[in-house]
């Protein structure tokens, strides 16, 4: 599977209203890891609304961020994740959910499926996916 056609299945996930921001992102990595879709969807679970509903970190990010441990093993793992969310804040505006999700000019400003395909693309390109 190619990077753009698993940032698309991030997005049909998402719009589904089956799966969250995080386990959208997570899910549509799974071949990354050793664990089942069904896995993490379960572990992701509570991490959408900006880390359990507190409008903060983007679940799209923590998403990618739970990933990224999963394929490094935890080795190197804060580096990658940075690189990500450096990268996620460029293309997006912002890291907090609720900033995400403030509309001005009568939208928001990164919409829900947009953190959620820049998430795994972002992933993907850091990880050196192709």
């Amino acid at each position: 599977m190619t990077l753009t056609e698993r940032a698309n299945k991030a997005v049909e996930l998402k719009t589904s209203g089956k799966y969250n921001c995080a386990q959208s992102v997570a899910v549509s990595l799974a071949d990354e890891t050793g664990l089942t879709e069904d896995q993490l969807r379960q572990i992701s679970a509570g991490f959408c609304a900006g880390m359990g509903n507190l409008q903060a970190t983007c679940g799209a990010l923590i998403g990618a961020g739970m990933i990224a441990g999963l394929k490094t093993e935890g080795q190197g793992t804060l580096s990658k994740t940075k690189q990500i969310q450096e990268e996620f804040a460029k293309r997006c505006g912002a890291l907090k959910c609720g900033d995400l999700k403030a509309v001005t000019d009568g939208k928001p400003l990164c919409p829900c499926e947009e953190c959620v395909r820049n998430a795994v693309m972002i992933y993907g390109e850091v990880m050196g996916l192709e």
